[in-house]
């Protein structure tokens, strides 16, 4: 686990903050003070694995990119930010976050990427009573049945990737498919999704088969899927797992087939290892694309600058959840769960990710989405610049119903 300290000038000056910090702490009422007089944000991920490029280093960057925004406005508040790689494995996630929560004093975690290790982070914050911001935990579960007043789902969940391109290309006529998914929590739950979805819509599954997280030869998978007949080959995969998916579609001439590639939750970090040459085509629902407007392309011009990458949706996530979750504690003037969250969810965000959003009573923050392709690598004229937005598509037609929902937070 690596601990750092947010800006170089706080690191310069800590004796100086820290006095200053204690005097002004003794000075507010008990119920209104900073335990340990600082901060502490826990950012845990999947650091070196299949799913580091989307979220990993490039989360830690957003997230300390947040704080010194929000540290122009409050710069006496004190704030760190430490790190954790969970190597996509439950039981080394669960035990970085109690001892997060227990001996390092960490008031909330963010990001997590891996739906089996947000469902047990989920049982922790639980008991803690702490705050977890999801940035991409894609299982419904996490805000349907196993939902928790403190667990705020800031990105997307399986139910929002689906429901957009089904209900978009079965009425053109893609109505059977073909799922190739992730063998673990979230690739099972996005396709048990992508079903109902897709016969409420009228189309049929041609055919399902999951893969092993770890997997570099896609190739049995993509046979089964080819002689399936399926009009679309869902991929319910990310990151390198996506990428090593459609570079072998590529290579078995699939893509000069009649079927029709969908990446149920693609990256643009996916989209820049691949190329748009073997993406090219490629349709997905997206909460976020840095080239939309002057907001998200001059965040995407900072964070290129420290991590030499344009930021996926899940680092805007990140970015988001933090600045809005500081904004909660200076507002309250505290680090105490139930007054940092009362704020937040009292409050809409007011960034370029999500501007005017609010968090629902499942603790989804809802907010509008982007229905995505790739162009054809002659169409790609700007560095990154590797999506046609072909709709905005409005929060009411890509979150599952309150009146459906399962999670007991919900009034009926």
């Amino acid at each position: 686990m690596i601990a750092f300290s947010v800006t170089r000038r706080l690191r310069r000056t800590c004796s100086a903050v820290a006095l200053f910090s204690f005097a002004a702490l003794a000075a507010a009422p008990a119920s209104a003070e900073i335990s340990g007089g600082v901060v502490r944000i826990g950012v845990i991920n999947d650091q070196s694995g299949p799913l580091s490029d989307p979220m990993g280093p490039g989360s830690v960057i957003a997230a300390r990119l947040a704080v010194a925004d929000f540290r122009k406005a409050n710069p006496k508040l004190q704030v760190e930010i430490v790190t954790a790689d969970h190597q996509n494995k439950p039981d080394i996630g669960a035990t970085t976050v109690r001892k997060w929560f227990d001996v390092d004093g960490v008031d909330m975690v963010v990001d997590i990427g891996n739906s089996a290790v947000g469902l047990a982070v989920q049982n922790i914050i639980r008991e803690r009573n702490k705050i977890a911001i999801y940035s991409a935990v894609a299982t419904t579960e996490l805000n349907g049945k196993q939902c928790a007043p403190t667990g705020l789902a800031w990105q997307h969940d399986s139910y929002n990737l689906v429901s957009g391109p089904i209900r978009t290309l079965v009425p053109q006529g893609q109505n059977s498919w073909f799922f190739i998914a992730a063998d673990y929590a979230f690739g099972h739950n996005m396709v048990a999704e992508s079903e109902r979805v897709l016969a409420q819509a009228g189309g049929k599954t041609a055919g399902r088969i999951f893969h092993p997280i770890g997997a570099s030869d896609y190739s049995s998978f993509l046979l089964q899927a080819q002689s399936s007949g399926a009009k679309v080959v869902a991929f319910a995969n990310a990151g390198a797992q996506l990428v090593n998916s459609m570079k072998q579609w590529n290579e078995f001439g699939m893509n000069a087939g009649t079927q029709k590639p969908v990446a149920q939750l693609m990256f643009i970090t996916d989209v820049h290892s691949m190329g748009p040459d073997i993406s090219q085509g490629l349709t997905a629902l997206t909460a976020f694309y840095w080239d939309v407007d002057d907001a998200t392309r001059a965040f995407g011009r900072r964070f290129f600058e420290a991590h030499k990458a344009m930021p996926t949706s899940s680092q805007a996530a990140v970015y988001s959840g933090v600045l809005h979750y500081l904004r909660g504690v200076a507002a309250s003037g505290s680090d105490q769960t139930d007054a940092v969250l009362k704020w937040m969810k009292s409050n809409p965000v007011d960034d370029f990710y999500a501007k005017g959003a609010t968090i629902r009573e499942d603790n989804k923050l809802v907010h509008d989405f982007f229905l995505v392709e790739v162009k054809k690598p002659a169409d790609v004229k700007t560095p990154w610049g590797y999506y046609d937005v072909l709709a905005r598509v409005p929060a009411k037609d890509v979150y599952f119903p309150l009146s459906e929902s399962e999670c007991p937070l919900v009034k009926k």
